[in-house]
Order: structure tokens, then sequence, then C-alpha cells
């Protein structure tokens, strides 16, 4: 089948392209210097996760073109996606007002949702609610909030490529074990093969970063993903956001009790319960191992579950979140550093 070796063509280019950008970054001088809110103790270069998006999105209009996914799909991934990646590359490279940011963020949401028809029916309880225009906006701050998110998350070496291949294969997974046909898990594994790639030069100890252009190309990626597959079944939205429970859970606690304390939620932290952890271990390796193990062995069996109809969505959801809250609590996520 041609995915295969489609597959390790896009690993490889994000492969090469990440060291090509580390050396662009290098000659350019365009360096994420530690400071005060840092996890990192030495200057690195930045904007590596662009070759995720360049590799992942010339792939796609190959397999919309081999009829291995549909075209509205593909639509509103190379739409959302390239335009979060471009605002974000703009801003690592400068900085633009954050309503501004804001703005765009929306439009890409709206964009992908013009393409997907916004939120499908909610599983819930044995029932299924269809929410209408309301579901609609809540499905854009979904994924404005998800975009966001990722970014916030993206903290120390490798953690950020981690989560997304380890929510890739889970949702692969599930593509594979409710259709035989490609379309609900192909592209899933292409982007967790673009990843891979990035992967080799940011697994710790990092030698590059990622930057805002590939954080938030991958969370609004992923937020996009996780809605086509509840068109697809409703109870998969669930599934995905299980998947994706360890950013969710420590950004949005985090989030939460910073705003209850009244602090400036828009600037920069170290208050998330990885980048805890990652202080207390005295290194990056340890957390962003835990965060694999966590989703492997934790998140993944529960999705599978329901994603298969084992159990109500909102209750798998409920289970798989309490031990993260638990963590979040745990390592002081959103405490005043």
């Amino acid at each position: 089948m041609t995915l295969w070796w489609l597959l390790p063509a896009v690993a490889g280019l994000s492969l090469l392209m990440t060291g090509v950008l580390r050396r662009y970054a290098l000659a350019r001088s365009l360096m994420d210097v530690p400071n005060a809110r840092s996890s990192h103790s030495v200057p690195t270069p930045r904007g590596g996760g662009v070759a995720i998006v360049v590799s992942f999105l010339l792939a796609l209009p190959l397999l919309a073109g081999m009829n291995l996914i549909a075209w509205p799909l593909a639509w509103a991934l190379l739409g959302a996606g390239a335009s979060i990646a471009v605002l974000g590359f703009l801003d690592d490279h400068g900085h633009i007002a954050a309503r501004w940011r804001l703005l765009g963020h929306f439009a890409a949401a709206f964009w992908a949702q013009f393409w997907l028809g916004g939120l499908p029916p909610v599983a819930m309880f044995g029932f299924t609610v269809d929410l209408g225009w309301f579901g609609h906006a809540l499905a854009a701050v979904y994924l404005v909030w998800l975009l966001n998110l990722y970014n916030f998350m993206d903290g120390i070496d490798g953690i950020a490529s981690v989560e997304a291949i380890c929510v890739c294969l889970g949702g692969a997974l599930l593509g594979i074990a409710g259709s035989t046909q490609p379309t609900e898990f192909v592209v899933p594994l292409l982007l967790a093969a673009a990843v891979a790639g990035f992967l080799f030069w940011n697994f710790p100890p990092a030698r590059i970063f990622m930057g805002d252009a590939g954080s938030g190309f991958l969370g609004i990626t992923l937020g996009v993903l996780s809605l086509q597959a509840a068109w697809v079944a409703p109870q998969l939205l669930w599934s995905w956001l299980i998947l994706l429970g360890v950013f969710i859970v420590d950004a949005t606690f985090t989030l939460l009790r910073r705003l209850l304390r009244g602090d400036k939620v828009y600037e920069a932290h170290r208050s998330h319960a990885y980048q805890y952890a990652s202080r207390r271990f005295g290194r990056h390796l340890p957390v962003t191992l835990i965060v694999g193990g966590i989703n492997l062995l934790w998140l993944l069996p529960i999705a599978l579950w329901v994603g298969l109809g084992g159990v109500d969505g909102l209750l798998g959801l409920l289970l798989a979140y309490l031990p993260l809250v638990v963590l979040a609590v745990k390592f002081k996520a959103g405490a005043r550093e």
C-alpha cells in the first residue's frame, strides 16, 4: 500500500528538514535564551516545528488525490494548520499582539469547522445530543484552547512530541478497531511519522525546540482530528479527549488556579505540574518518559474501552482524568512560584 512508503518518507523529510532548520537557527542566532521563566539552562535553537508542519501538510494532497482521505478533511487540516503555523512562525521571529493572535486562532477554528461540518452530535449516557450552533461555538473554543494549551505544555525537552505521537498512535488504533478503511487511521499515523522525525532532534537533551509554529499547529491538528473522529462515531470524541488528558488536565488546572488567584494568565510562568516535576527530578527526561507511560499504559486502554463501546464516554473520561488531577495537585500545578 502507498501508505507504507509514505510514512517513512514523511518521517525522513521531517528528520532532514529539522537538521537544516537547526543550522539556519544557529546561523541567524534564532535562539531560545534561558531566563527566570525557562525550564532549560543553555541557549537552544528554536523553530524546528516547521519541519513537522511542512512534511505533514505536503502529504495531505497526495492522500486526498489517492482517495485515502476525503478532500474536506484535507482542506480543514491544510487551512487551519498552515494559518496557525504561519502565525506562530511570525510570533517566533517577532511579536504579534495577543488580540491578533486570538483572532487568527478563531479564524482557523471556524475554517476547520466549515469543512468538517461543525461539532457532531455528542454521545452521553446512551443518548446522542445535537447541540446545534451552540455546539459549533463550543467546538471553536475547544480548538482554540487546545492549540494554546499545547503551546503552554511545550516547555521541556520532548514532552510535546511524545504526547503527539502517543495521541496519534491511540487515534490510529481507534480507527483500525472501528473500520477496515484506511481513512480513519492514515492521518494520525502520518502526523506521528512527521513528529517522530522531529523528535530525533528534540529528545532530551534537545538540540532544537519546536517553537510556537509547531506547538500551535499540533494543538489545532489534533483537535481537528478529534472532531473528525467524532463524525465517524460519536463516542470517539470522548476517546480523543481521554488520549489528550495529560495536557488538558495540567494546562486547565494550572490556568484555573492562576485565574482564581488573580494572576495575569497571559504572562509567562513555570507553574505547570510537568515543570514542577522536572525541577524536582532535576532533569527533563524522566518527566517526558512518565508522560509517555501514562499515555500508553493508562489513557490508551480507557480510550479504547470507550471507543469500542465498553463504557459511557463521560464516565470513561472521569475515570481517566481522576488520577491526572491527583498528580496535578501533588506536583502543585498552578501554585505560586
